[in-house]
């Protein structure tokens, strides 16, 4: 709409051809109207005035007069131009309204005041969306109570309505306003607080750091020194080597043939992203050139300034690591062990606390790293570390310097609160002080799990392959003695349905064919009948199990199509091949096992885990006299 005003469509002729009501119409002409007004107003104060009024920000209206943003800053600055602070009336005017709850406008009256008392700025994360969600508003909630623990006010800046942390209870002062550089400096300048903490408020606060310091603003916790040491691919690699503490090979491009370059000297498969990126967005493994180039040109725009990050792909498990530092006392609530290998991003696998697969000698190796790269990086307040073992050899792939998705499962399930811990440590009260000393923390006896909740079902037009790029969009946690019941309760919070008996349609890339093996074996022993495609059925038959072959889509009946819009199986187990774009049959198939209820999985890494469960079911019935077989019905 807004392009269709600049290129001189008028608002009736908008109106007839898309029944957009006339109010919203000129809404939007209201603003290309006044981007025209800033382009030829040669600096006029009365026209900026109006369109900081409109909304504009400083980088726009910098973009519309061809000039850098700090001009503008300066011309605001010159012309004492500031917004004013009104109090959100949160009883629609039927009633007096007294709120710490407020919003910035370009008006006269400011109702924002400030107490007199030492004030700690908190940064929100925004909007929850996939990549970053409600455990930052977790931990920006705990952060703020440990704040006026410690005897300070405590204000947050957030734009998110539906959080707890913006709950107008929370903080003593809530700011409702975007998460961008211009707005916080302002909200800095009405309240002068004696710092800004950003590690709780997730990548989106994180990636506002650097911006804020340049302008004076002094960050509480990690230095901006250091969070970049965690950032900057060629710093964190010389910390690391400082550290003796290895990583997978790789490199930083610039451009598209430095990129080729790279991943030739490396040797594929490669991992690659851009930097400073939340939730493994647009993060690939590519296995060949070929793929290498479509990837640079359909997810990346590479250049000095956003370079892409070139690693070699290692297989192996991956743990995840949570630790609280005070730059001397390193305390680590627990080790996760992520089902999935590698490869599938941390958000999407399925994480145990405490490992159940990890020798005593890789953990202790694992806490002896965590402290080395916590003191290394002089860490304050909270960092998230990524491992993977590869061969029995522990790799970092990376360190975040701030809050992440796992410290409310490890809060919850150690009775550590991390994110109050932390930030009293970020407000200079020692771990040791609290009651802490430097190590890992002991283990319980029961076995928790965190599981991945999906929203594939509401999300047409997306994949349900894992991969390196996030698509969770939320977790539930399971908690039992053993690993496969505590697997059974996430698994079924989650929202998976778990039938017991049934058939299970295999379809197989080559390289997984050898492990799928074993899958097929042991569902054919619980009593589950099994399909394949013709490839992976003739692996299946090589192995003397009995099977049903079916033909791929489009192809003579019954095809894969029939027996899923059959109702003819209960579970399929699809991997992807190698080094391909994802196919439409594939990306078909997977769609309709959603739509029609199935569970399907991408990883063979799930399948076991869920088989794992299936056989849990199936023997404890068995032992009790009953059967879970195809033949002879469900248990209840």
């Amino acid at each position: 709409m807004a392009e269709a005003f600049r290129l001189g469509y008028d608002m009736e002729e908008l109106f007839a051809m898309t029944k957009i009501d006339r109010f919203f119409l000129y809404q939007i002409k209201r603003i290309i109207d006044m981007e025209e007004r800033i382009k030829k107003s040669q600096w006029d104060l009365e026209v900026i005035q109006e369109a900081k009024a409109l909304g504009f920000s400083d980088m726009e209206i910098a973009h519309l007069l061809g000039t850098e943003v700090e001009a503008v800053e300066a011309f605001r600055k010159d012309n004492s131009l500031y917004p004013v602070y009104k109090m959100v009336d949160t009883c629609a005017a039927e009633f007096a309204s007294e709120t710490p709850y407020y919003y910035g406008t370009y008006e006269d009256e400011n109702e924002s005041k400030q107490t007199g008392k030492e004030a700690v700025l908190v940064l929100g994360s925004g909007p929850i969306r996939i990549g970053q969600g409600i455990e930052f508003d977790y931990a920006t909630v705990h952060t703020v109570k440990a704040i006026q623990e410690a005897g300070y006010e405590a204000i947050i800046i957030n734009n998110n309505p539906e959080t707890v942390s913006t709950d107008f209870q929370i903080s003593d002062k809530l700011y409702f306003e975007p998460l961008t550089v211009e707005d916080v400096m302002h909200v800095i300048r009405q309240e002068n607080p004696i710092g800004v903490i950003v590690q709780f408020g997730g990548q989106t606060a994180l990636n506002l750091a650097s911006d804020l310091e340049e302008r004076g603003v002094k960050l509480l916790g990690t230095s901006l020194e250091n969070m970049d040491r965690a950032e900057n691919r060629d710093k964190f690699e010389q910390t690391l080597m400082a550290l003796e503490i290895p990583q997978p090979e790789g490199k930083t491009a610039t451009s598209v043939s430095e990129a080729v370059k790279i991943a030739n000297g490396i040797g594929y498969p490669v991992l690659v992203r851009p930097s400073y990126v939340l939730g493994g967005r647009a993060m690939e493994i590519v296995y060949n050139e070929q793929d290498l180039l479509k990837y640079m040109d359909r997810a990346v725009k590479v250049n000095e300034k956003h370079p892409v990050l070139i690693d070699r792909y290692l297989t192996g498990k991956e743990i995840e690591v949570d630790a609280i530092s005070d730059g001397e006392t390193v305390v680590i609530p627990g080790i996760m062990e992520h089902i999935e290998r590698a490869g599938v991003h941390s958000g999407d696998s399925i994480a145990v606390y405490p490992t159940q697969n990890i020798s005593k000698a890789l953990k202790q190796q694992l806490i002896d790293y965590t402290i080395r790269l916590a003191q290394g990086f002089e860490i304050i307040g909270l960092l998230n570390i990524q491992f993977v073992i590869h061969r029995n050899e522990i790799y970092v792939l990376e360190v975040n310097p701030r809050s992440s998705r796992t410290v409310p499962f490890l809060s919850k399930i150690t009775g550590v609160n991390m994110a109050n811990i932390a930030t009293k440590a970020i407000l200079g009260k020692s771990l040791k002080s609290q009651g802490f000393n430097t190590g890992c923390l002991p283990e319980p006896d029961m076995v928790s799990v965190k599981v991945p909740v999906f929203s594939f079902a509401k999300l047409r037009s997306v994949d349900i392959t894992l991969g390196p790029e996030m698509k969770s969009t939320g977790e539930v946690m399971g908690r039992d003695y053993t690993l496969e019941k505590a697997l059974f309760k996430g698994l079924i919070a989650s929202g998976m349905k778990i039938p017991t008996h049934g058939s299970v349609l295999f379809t197989i890339a080559d390289k997984d064919k050898e492990e799928a093996m074993q899958l097929a074996k042991r569902f054919h022993r619980i009593g589950y009948h099994l399909l394949a495609t013709e490839g992976t059925a003739k692996a299946i038959q090589a192995e003397n199990i009995p099977v049903t072959v079916v033909s791929k889509i489009g192809g003579e009946s019954p095809n894969m199509l029939d027996v899923i819009e059959g109702g003819q199986v209960q579970y399929i187990i699809n991997t992807l091949t190698k080094g391909k774009q994802v196919a439409r049959d594939g990306f078909r198939i997977r769609r309709e096992a959603v739509e029609h209820g199935i569970v399907c999985l991408t990883s063979i890494d799930t399948a076991e885990a869920l088989l794992r469960v299936m056989e849990l079911i199936t023997f404890s019935a068995e032992a009790m006299g009953q059967t879970t077989s195809a033949k002879k019905g469900t248990l209840v």
